[in-house]
């Protein structure tokens, strides 16, 4: 597949083929809404998928281990 070929699909389309994938270990964040602009606006609202490979905390973890590295201050 190209770089290219991932514009012929929406984001919820990838999202889910990805939670399909019993091979998928990870957690997905996107922006809720399709963003289309340059800059971002005073609003940031992103959605959180995984699938059954990882639990709630495990993903909750990933999360937080996410967050320290790009936002130091918040460890």
């Amino acid at each position: 597949m190209e770089p290219a070929d991932l514009e012929l699909f929406t984001t919820k389309q990838l999202v889910d083929e990805l939670m399909r994938r019993k091979t998928f270990l990870g957690v997905i964040v996107h922006s809720e809404e399709e963003f289309k602009r340059d800059v971002w606006g005073p609003n940031r609202v992103f959605q959180v998928h995984f699938n059954e490979n990882l639990t709630t905390e495990t993903a909750g973890r990933l999360l937080d281990t996410i967050a320290e590295s790009l936002d130091p201050s918040m460890s």
